[in-house]
């Protein structure tokens, strides 16, 4: 029997605030601070203390639920989710039940004919727990409260999803949207961005007429006027991998019990990524066993809407606008764009230096294309820098080439001032000081020779040597061409202009 998965995903991001959520402790953690020194009497759940509402992630929010196409409500309100774990220090947690911050909205993923739109349900503000430190071989375990009362909000979308991949592309578009936004850097390794997802399986060709068990149909969930199966829920997934592979597991076990004639259980998994399985933790809670109600010492959050618009007049441009503003503007391959739209600060440093070289390329002699030497930025940017990258295992954020110094190196590449090689080797230089181009190029003698004269030189030396090769070519081999190219090449250590070598080669052997 086949069946159909229903995937809907809750992913909660900690938001960049210099501040805790009701509290003004620093929103610092990890394993470089400390444990428990960004702590107080509010994130520590002390007697007769009062929350205060973070104002910049408040905001946090409501941009994010304008760049998802969300409905902004004019009234919403916080409400106390009570449950006990040992790192959650009041014994409930301030979080927002029936009156959202955002409600709908969707997020587009795909191009062309695998496009998809993915309903968002809400998107909504908590306080994040302390953690839980367990010290290898103890009988105990420590708790950390730096964490306590970090500003978390929490993303919930419709059961649109229907594959591990699709899953994964949601999440990915999501946390390319909240660093455009500056309201999370969404680090699923550092815990930034947590995934859970919610799935259930039903046949294809479920036929509820011929089921006689009225309460096992009663027992289905209904969504968009379709019954679906028993929702099992996947905690705290911690990378794009795990998110698809943990759902391509799921779909695969909960086909093999029901095929089995088995019952799917409500409960909670976990994700093992050493053996690539889900594990069950404990049943489901549902809703009512957290005891939601208002938040007594937080007042109601209303006039929204107002605040939304003046969000949304200084929306920075999004990742979907950048990859149709560049491929419009630059005419760039698909790939080359996708590198530059996922990778920001590179997108950012491309452009500053396509404006130099516009400013220059007016005035350029001999004249130059402008879309040649946007593509030849392109080129360098995503391939030779990202190898450098790879190599010397930095970041963009250690680069010292100005996007000025690189719009030179692009002039110098294009003006065959040097070879392609020489340009590797500029490069390289580039990356490693910050030193200007023209500089490297004089300093290290890395010039192009283009010198006629000098180059007849090269090439009546080379066809001495090589008769065979040059006689071959007479009788049409072609490769033979490339064979004495290369021996030039060599004779002048790479620095020969390649073109007039292949043109001062094919008059003299012609000849």
């Amino acid at each position: 029997m086949e069946y159909e998965p229903t995937i809907g995903l809750e992913i909660h991001v900690e938001l960049k605030t210099k501040s805790k959520m009701f509290c003004d402790c620093a929103n610092a953690f990890g394993l470089e601070k400390e444990p428990n020194v960004n702590i107080c009497p509010v994130c520590t759940g002390q007697p007769g203390v009062l929350p205060v509402i973070n104002e910049e992630a408040l905001k946090m929010a409501l941009k994010t639920g304008l760049a998802l196409n969300a409905k902004i409500p004019e009234f919403s309100k916080f409400d106390r989710k009570n449950y006990f774990y040992p790192d959650l220090p009041k014994g409930y947690q301030i979080s927002q039940y029936d009156k959202p911050l955002t409600e709908g909205g969707y997020l587009d993923i795909g191009e062309g004919n695998d496009f998809s739109r993915i309903k968002i349900r809400r998107v909504h503000l908590e306080e994040d727990t302390g953690k839980l430190v367990h010290p290898k071989g103890a009988d105990y375990s420590l708790v950390d409260l730096n964490r306590a009362g970090v500003p978390l909000m929490e993303l919930v979308s419709e059961p649109d999803i229907k594959s591990g991949s699709q899953a994964r592309k949601f999440c990915q578009e999501l946390q390319l949207i909240l660093r455009y936004l500056g309201v999370s850097d969404a680090d699923m390794e550092k815990g930034q961005m947590r995934c859970e997802v919610n799935i259930s399986l039903m046949p294809t060709n479920m036929d509820t007429n011929s089921t006689n068990n009225i309460s096992e149909i009663r027992a289905q969930i209904s969504v968009n006027s379709r019954l679906l199966g028993t929702k099992v829920e996947i905690k705290n997934l911690n990378s794009f991998r795990a998110v698809e592979k943990s759902i391509d597991y799921e779909i695969k076990r909960q086909a093999e019990e029901l095929e089995a004639g088995k019952k799917i259980i409500q409960e909670t998994r976990g994700w093992d990524d050493v053996t690539g399985m889900t594990v069950a933790q404990r049943t489901k809670e549902e809703a009512h066993d957290y005891r939601y109600f208002p938040e007594p010492d937080l007042p109601p959050l209303t006039q929204l809407s107002a605040i939304s618009y003046q969000l949304s007049v200084k929306m920075p441009e999004l990742p979907a606008q950048r990859r149709a503003r560049f491929a419009k503007e630059y005419s760039l391959p698909a790939g080359d764009i996708e590198i530059l739209v996922v990778n920001k600060e590179l997108g950012d440093f491309f452009e500053a230096a396509v404006s130099e070289l516009k400013n220059w390329e007016k005035d350029a002699q001999p004249k130059i294309e402008a879309a040649k030497l946007v593509k030849l930025t392109a080129n360098y940017l995503v391939t030779e820098l990202q190898k450098l990258f790879y190599q010397s295992n930095q970041s963009f954020e250690d680069l010292k080439i100005t996007p000025e110094n690189f719009a030179e190196f692009i002039k110098l590449t294009a003006q065959g001032v040097v070879s392609s090689s020489g340009a590797q080797a500029v490069l390289k230089e580039m990356f490693a000081s910050g030193a200007d181009p023209s500089h490297i190029v004089s300093e290290k003698d890395l010039g192009q020779v283009s010198d006629e004269e000098e180059l007849i030189k090269a090439v009546d030396e080379v066809l001495s040597q090589n008769p065979g090769p040059a006689a071959d070519y007479k009788k049409g081999k072609q490769n033979a061409l490339m064979f004495l190219l290369g021996k030039v090449m060599a004779a002048t250590r790479g620095k020969a202009n390649p073109q007039l070598v292949a043109e001062i080669l094919k008059k003299k052997i012609s000849s």
